[in-house]
């Protein structure tokens, strides 16, 4: 059985999905995420109001998320942190 994800990995996950995309679109980021939509709207509203990724709409009503510098410091720092955690074998 697989364990649980922890929040930050959750996060992580979702930062990553949009740095790889750079724009993103909510389904396709859904799906990457790997959460129910429930679950999915609860996390892409606090890391927009948190301001690690924005939330754009184009003229024609488009939908795409981007990742902000706030989200790619976290980012960085997060692979900071797991180097740290796997080099003592935690």
């Amino acid at each position: 059985m697989m364990k649980k994800r922890s929040r930050l990995n959750v996060i992580k996950d979702i930062i990553e999905a949009i740095q790889k995309n750079r724009h993103i679109k909510p389904t396709r980021l859904l799906y990457a995420s790997n959460l129910s939509p429930q679950m999915f709207k609860e996390y892409v509203n606090e890391l927009i109001t948190k301001k690690f990724i924005m939330l754009e709409i184009d003229e024609k009503e488009k939908k795409t998320f981007s990742l902000t510098k706030k989200g790619q410091e976290f980012l960085q720092e997060y692979k900071v942190l797991e180097n740290f955690v796997e080099n003592f074998g935690l």
